[in-house]
């Protein structure tokens, strides 16, 4: 397995506050990455770096071979990379389906706002891409009317939409009610491995970490403070007294 992902010695502070202190990472190509950590620790500011949002002042990164550093996030985009973030990203007072298909549109480069939006390719796209995330029962709702699982997933859908080869989610779980977190998250895991689409995702629940994540990466102080399978990772002894405290032995063993 090789990197799809590179960064190499990421520096950036704010006043005082070191956001990332030297950071090294590979994502390989087709894992799923866990980033954790506290409030604070740098790892919001890792995907901002990634996707063009911020600049650092020393360091790195290479996607596919290639420099993407000083890159808007709309060339980043369009070599493919994608991300979600905390807070859907939707247009709220169009439907579902609306949006799915302005994703669509906007991958194809033929939106305008004097065109048709539901041309029956464009609409038959974001149908489909709908159906695979478990959408299409809400495919004619407005955005804002979706309970927070969907609108996760909706957004979700609109950045795959964008046919990306890595994906970076800020908190894909976030304000999910917990009886639908996981089925959430089942979702969007079962998608993206169909889709081939390579994942790095900030999460604070550990037992969706632990059951969904090939690796984890902990950060601390914009450090990485440790880096490996789930199991090592969540069992070791600083990382659970420092980032997690105590978790049901039953999720550090789940399957991932």
């Amino acid at each position: 397995m090789s990197a799809l992902l590179s960064a190499r010695g990421l520096k950036l502070a704010f006043g005082g506050l070191k956001a990332a202190d030297g950071i090294d990472l590979d994502v390989m190509d087709g894992e799923f990455l866990a980033i954790i950590g506290p409030n604070g620790a740098g790892k919001t500011t890792f995907i901002n770096m990634t996707t063009g949002y911020l600049k650092p002042q020393a360091g790195s990164i290479e996607f596919d071979g290639k420099p993407i550093l000083g890159m808007s996030p709309r060339k980043i985009v369009a070599l493919g990379i994608g991300r979600s973030f905390q807070l859907p990203q939707l247009f709220t007072e169009h439907t579902v389906l609306e949006n799915a298909a302005l994703a669509v549109a906007a991958r194809s480069g033929i939106w305008s706002p004097f065109a048709p939006l539901m041309r029956p390719s464009i609409r038959q796209e974001a149908e489909a891409l709908l159906d695979r995330f478990g959408l299409s029962p809400v495919a004619d709702r407005r955005a804002d009317a979706l309970n927070e699982g969907a609108r996760k997933l909706a957004d979700i859908a609109m950045a795959v939409a964008l046919r990306p080869r890595l994906l970076l989610m800020d908190e894909p779980t976030s304000g999910v009610a917990a009886a639908d977190k996981m089925a959430v998250v089942e979702t969007l895991v079962r998608v993206l491995r169909e889709s081939r689409v390579t994942a790095v995702f900030v999460e604070h629940d550990m037992e969706v970490v632990a059951r969904f994540a090939d690796r984890v990466a902990v950060w601390g102080q914009g450090r990485i403070m440790a880096l490996g399978d789930p199991q090592t990772v969540l069992n070791d002894p600083q990382v659970r007294r420092d980032v997690i405290g105590e978790l049901p032995q039953e999720a550090l063993h789940a399957p991932t």
